[in-house]
């Protein structure tokens, strides 16, 4: 949140202030003194030395006038320069003078106005951002788990953030790398009895592991390391002599990977060669999870499958039956020996691991699945061991061993965490994929001044630093994230941004990493590597919203904490009800098999109760949904932020559309030109350019663009000298061209500018607005001369989307910064009946919350920059995409093809998928409702039938993977066929 709070403030900067009011308002009380009267007045003269910054988190804040209240606690303190409050994102910023106030006293100040607070960040903490990494955490088997190793990294010191992820088995850590390091949160997870492991540290620097091989010393560590630490760019530099890996973050402006290999391989002439470390991969944890369980059921089943013949099969032999009833000791039978013998390496080899987690599980006060699992072969194996001995020291004692359903019911319940593991892994597909699309090597060139290729040289693709020349030929995929330098081809971007057609791309245009280059020869110049790449980009945003839960999760977690315990409970007095009842003769003893005593009978309904209960299809049943459900959303352009946007976003009945850039194409063209005197058009162009080139206005640029066509001959024109140029944001600019005044602008900038403008002029401009058009006047000394019309063209499909949403019952207004006459015109063009003009980027967030007060449930589609505090404001905020622009901070869902119709994908997947998590709930909740009262022998009485351990074992470990399997039918997702049926169209731009 802070990261938002700060991009706010730089859309207020880049945007000439126009969020300044937002973050920086005007004190609502401005008779409010910065010091009490009396004596701390004379103090105000004293008021010099250095300033600080402190940002704080308030909570509480429901409106503008719990803002006032915080502002004016804060202001009645001594030394508050200024205060700024922000409701949206329940932010105060304050800057202050540390020798009368510190950032406790301001605390306590906002806490004493009745709202709860805590000190973000310092001025030197803004300035540094709070630093991730990701980790994965082994040996994790429930929620519980996961909210253990959450709650204990929430709990250190220095930690912003905490989440941990059952699904994936990862989990992100934000956190100042001022306070505490990565390696201490490792340990933390260590403490609490869980192995982590480091799979990335610092989002905003590049980073690389090396392997040089060589003859390692404690001198050449050092001097390798001092070596690489001295190079420009170069931030952190840790060396593991053991694997003899060098593992580097540097800052990819500066320098990079073959800079590293090179002063490396120079060291003492060349003694040592580095290459890129080898990694498993992001799926090389989950990989070793699966190969552990598929090895333990295999081990399992050499030693099951003969206790399970022993006992169920053989004994129905007559020969074998006889040869098994042989008497060793006493009563204790061959059969029976050879059982205990076979069982116990099930029991505590191939079963260890159920042993492990429920010691972890306990150890900090809760249970999981495999405390169930763990009570549940314990009870059935000891107990046989029991009557094995005791078979042994009497010659009388009769009684049957169940070693056959503790070891089936281990083999089972391997068998589905192979599966579930197998299951699980296809949920992350798309990550999987989204990663492979980056080429193995590249093509590095050398080009001379003259644009000539000199060299060539194929390069491992990590290898690739920024302002390196890459050679992309047809076939093959781009390397890195860069802009054409030569060359003209298609590019196939479905990969990356969902959309089908081919891009033409021609020098000047970026191409983004991991497309495919389809018919012409490419060279590209590297602008982004590393973590830094639109790919690299995307797949941290899907890591991130996989790891997110859902609020509709926090009910499984609150289920998980007491189910165990419960189930445990149940277990214990299904046991001791039907042992009593056989005791005292409740029921007829035809009931008990001859093999069994009511004992016996008993311990088997009690253990089928424990190892039916399953919480892990509990646990499940979300954030499998969720991953397959965001992963689809990517494939489809659809970058949705985790489980909290997916939920808010099935549950949206109204949208606001900002219009330029969304409703709208974003890019204005002239599309006419009148004008009032006798003038060479060319000449008039010429002028109007001169004095527009200097202004970086969109409407500037288009009318500049429209001007070069008067001399298609020049590439790059050279516009007559402008002097005195003055620009008047959001009016126009004047300039003396020529040495005559040149001013282009508006009506309001024509009437400032003391300039009369005829009737009939505006008449064309009031037609020009029923256009949907914007009229632009220019005046050459002092006198009307023309008039543009300057047009953004609508969307393909504008239209019909609206329709759409109004059939899916979602209500649409547009909010525009634009005059009245253009928002009413392209209003009443698309089929929208609200609408909100000439507003600012606060008004816009103000109309977001009325909306949200009157019951609605918002969401805001918009461009990312002017419409941030509206973006933050909805419920769930729809950022336009830009292709490689995908780092929105303030946007819930980003929609990289730019396409309307990605909203009512967006909309229509959520639902899908929560539809998918409903189903999914229903069924783990319906399945322990029904599967325990069975188990605990309700239809036995009636029917004579009784579920026994091991077919209980194997039932939960269905139930599992039933609803992982449940979440992956989400891959078959598709959009709403009335999307199909839209006719493509094309836009024609000038």
């Amino acid at each position: 949140m802070a990261t938002k709070f700060l991009s706010l403030a730089s859309c207020a900067r880049e945007n000439g202030g126009c969020c300044a009011d937002l973050l920086w308002p005007k004190p609502r009380y401005p008779s409010m003194p910065k010091f009490p009267k009396g004596e701390l007045l004379d103090d105000e003269k004293k008021m010099e030395g250095p300033e600080a910054k402190a940002l704080f988190s308030v909570t509480g804040m429901t409106c503008s006038a719990c803002a006032g209240a915080v502002e004016k606690a804060v202001k009645r303190l001594p030394g508050i320069k200024e205060a700024a409050v922000d409701v949206l994102s329940n932010r105060a910023q304050v800057m202050f003078y540390p020798s009368f106030v510190n950032e406790e006293t301001i605390r306590e100040a906002i806490e004493d106005a009745g709202f709860d607070a805590a000190l973000i960040a310092t001025e030197e903490m803004i300035e540094k951002s709070i630093q991730a990494c990701r980790i994965h955490v082994k040996g994790m088997t429930s929620t519980s788990c996961s909210s253990t190793v959450e709650s204990a990294l929430q709990a250190i010191h220095g930690v912003q953030k905490a989440q941990v992820a059952l699904a994936t088995k990862e989990g992100e850590i934000h956190y100042d790398p001022k306070i505490l390091s990565y390696n201490q949160l490792l340990e933390a997870v260590k403490d609490i009895g869980l192995q982590a492991v480091l799979i990335s540290k610092g989002e905003n620097r590049c980073k690389l592991q090396l392997k040089v091989d060589g003859i390692w010393t404690d001198d050449s560590i050092k001097m390798l390391k001092e070596s690489l630490q001295a190079l420009p760019g170069v931030e952190d530099v840790y060396v593991d002599p053991e694997l003899k890996k060098i593992s580097t973050s540097y800052v990819s402006d500066v320098t990079g990977p073959r800079n590293f290999i090179k002063m490396i391989e120079a060291y003492e002439s060349g003694h040592f060669k580095a290459t890129i470390f080898p990694q498993g991969g992001r799926g090389s944890h989950r990989r070793e999870e699966i190969e552990l369980y598929y090895k333990s059921f295999l081990w399992s089943l050499v030693f099951t499958v003969p206790v399970f013949l022993t006992s169920m099969v053989f004994m129905y032999i007559p020969g074998l039956k006889r040869g098994f009833d042989i008497k060793i000791v006493n009563m204790m039978s061959l059969g029976m020996f050879l059982r205990w013998v076979l069982s116990t390496p099930v029991q505590f080899i191939m079963g260890r691991i159920f042993y492990a987690g429920s010691y972890k599980a306990l150890r900090h006060g809760s249970a999981n699945m495999d405390v169930l699992i763990a009570l549940g072969t314990n009870a059935a194996y000891f107990f046989s061991v029991y009557v094995v001995l005791r078979a042994a020291a009497s010659p009388e004692f009769e009684a049957m061993d169940f070693f056959e359903t503790s070891s089936m019911l281990i083999s089972f319940i391997l068998l589905g965490k192979y599966l579930e593991g197998f299951a699980k892994g296809k949920t992350s597909e798309a990550i999987a994929k989204l990663m492979d699309l980056t080429p193995e090597t590249a093509t590095l060139i050398t080009v001379d001044e003259k644009g000539d290729v000199t060299s060539e040289e194929d390069i491992d693709c990590r290898l690739i630093q920024k302002n390196d020349v890459i050679k992309i030929i047809p076939g093959a995929r781009v390397a890195s994230d860069g802009l054409v330098i030569a060359g003209q081809s298609y590019v196939n971007e479905s990969m990356i941004t969902g959309e089908a057609q081919p891009v033409v791309k021609s020098k000047g245009d970026t191409v983004i990493g991991g497309t495919l280059n389809e018919n012409g020869v490419l060279h590209i110049k590297a602008t982004r590597v590393g973590s830094e790449s639109a790919l690299s980009q995307i797949v941290r945003l899907i890591e991130s919203a996989q790891m997110a839960k859902a609020p509709a999760q926090k009910l499984a977690d609150r289920v998980s904490k007491f189910f165990v315990p419960v189930v445990v409970v149940l277990s214990f007095s299904t046991w001791l009800a039907w042992f009593l009842t056989g005791k005292l003769n409740g029921y007829p003893s035809s009931w008990i098999p001859s093999s069994m005593d009511c004992f016996e009978l008993a311990l088997q309904f009690g253990i089928s109760v424990m190892v039916i209960a399953c919480p892990c299809a509990l646990g499940l049943a979300t954030p499998t949904a969720v991953m397959v459900g965001t992963g689809v959303g990517a494939s489809q352009g659809v970058l949705i932020k985790g489980g909290q946007a997916l939920e808010n976003t099935q549950k949206v009945n109204c949208i606001v559309f900002d219009k330029t850039g969304t409703l709208t194409m974003g890019k204005p063209v002239v599309v006419n030109t009148k004008l009032f005197t006798k003038m060479v058009l060319r000449e008039f162009y010429e002028l109007v350019a001169a004095a527009e080139v200097n202004s970086e206005h969109p409407l500037a640029k288009a009318i500049v663009k429209y001007a070069k066509k008067f001399r298609e001959a020049e590439e790059n024109p050279a516009w007559p000298e402008a002097k005195d140029f003055e620009s008047v944001t959001g009016h126009g600019v004047k300039a003396t061209v020529r040495n005559k005044k040149i001013v282009v602008g508006n009506k309001s900038f024509m009437f400032h500018q003391n300039i009369d403008i005829p009737a009939d002029t505006k008449k064309i401009l009031a037609e020009t607005e029923r256009l949907a058009q914007t009229g632009i006047l220019v005046s050459i000394d002092g006198e009307i001369t023309g008039a543009l019309a300057v047009a953004d063209p609508l969307k393909p499909n504008a239209r019909e989307v609206i329709s759409i949403l109004k059939s899916m019952k979602v209500e649409s207004i547009m909010v525009t910064g634009d005059n009245w006459g253009t928002a009413n015109s392209v209003a009443k063009e698309v089929g929208i009946t609200t609408v909100i003009a000439e507003a600012k980027p606060v008004d816009k967030a103000e109309k977001v919350k009325e909306l949200q007060a009157a019951g609605y449930i918002m969401a805001m589609v918009g461009d990312g920059t002017n419409d941030s505090p509206a973006l933050v404001a909805a419920d769930v905020g729809m950022a336009i995409g830009a292709g490689t622009d995908i780092a929105i901070e303030a946007a819930d869902i980003v929609l990289l093809k730019s396409n309307l119709e990605d909203v009512i994908t967006a909309i229509d997947l959520s639902r899908k998928t929560f539809s998918r998590i409903r189903l999914n709930y229903l069924w783990a909740l319906g399945y322990n409702l029904l599967g325990i009262p069975i188990a605990a022998g309700v239809l036995f009485p009636s029917t004579g039938f009784r579920l026994p351990p091991w077919v209980a074992g194997a039932a939960m470990a269905a139930s599992s993977v039933s609803v992982v399997c449940s979440s992956l039918l989400l891959k078959n997702y598709r959009r709403p066929k009335n999307l199909n049926n839209l006719e493509m169209k094309e836009i024609q731009v000038e």
